[in-house]
């Protein structure tokens, strides 16, 4: 099933919303507000990501943002700073720091998570996710394979699409112009 052939879209619709609220209570307690945070760090050039060790990452990870990024959780809804974030600038991946998303083509989707209707460039990877019952597509980081979210076909133009990135897999760098 083609994701961007706009097939069926109000049942594709409640079965997302029946996911999200299954994958939102199965992490409720999961979460709290001051939790989501990942540490900002420097990214050595010359670690393979792929190759890191579970204990690599979660000395690398917040505890939160490693069951997103490297178990495939789902932060609860509304809990991201990010999704107050309106400067000018990049969100990048928490886990390698690849840049992901321009800020320019992030939009209010209404469902608690930041949206964007394009990655940058070779930024993110797409695989089927089957879970909940439904057929998902996946978005990871092209460089270290972290789990940021979903893509969906319900997105504004000029792309139509919705990707729906879990705020704590994410960190953002303002623009120079917009860091003050």
């Amino acid at each position: 099933m083609s994701r961007r052939n706009g097939t069926d879209t109000m049942s594709r619709r409640r079965l997302l919303t029946a996911g999200v609220t299954l994958g939102a209570l199965a992490v409720f307690t999961r979460f709290d507000r001051g939790a989501l945070a990942a540490p900002m760090t420097a990214t050595d050039t010359t670690i393979d990501f792929k190759k890191l060790t579970e204990a690599e990452w979660q000395k690398r990870l917040s505890p939160d943002a490693f069951y997103v990024l490297r178990k495939h959780g789902t932060e609860r809804a509304g809990t991201s700073p990010l999704n107050k974030e309106k400067r000018k600038g990049t969100f990048a991946c928490a886990g390698c720091d690849l840049a992901l998303f321009d800020a320019a083509t992030k939009f209010e989707s209404g469902t608690g998570w930041p949206s964007f209707y394009a990655p940058l460039p070779n930024a993110v990877g797409e695989t089927t996710d089957k879970s909940f019952f439904m057929t998902r597509t996946e978005v990871h980081c092209s460089r270290c394979e972290g789990h940021l979210g979903h893509v969906f076909n319900d997105g504004p133009k000029p792309t139509g699409l919705r990707y729906c990135m879990n705020g704590v897999s994410l960190k953002f760098a303002p623009a120079a112009s917009s860091a003050t």
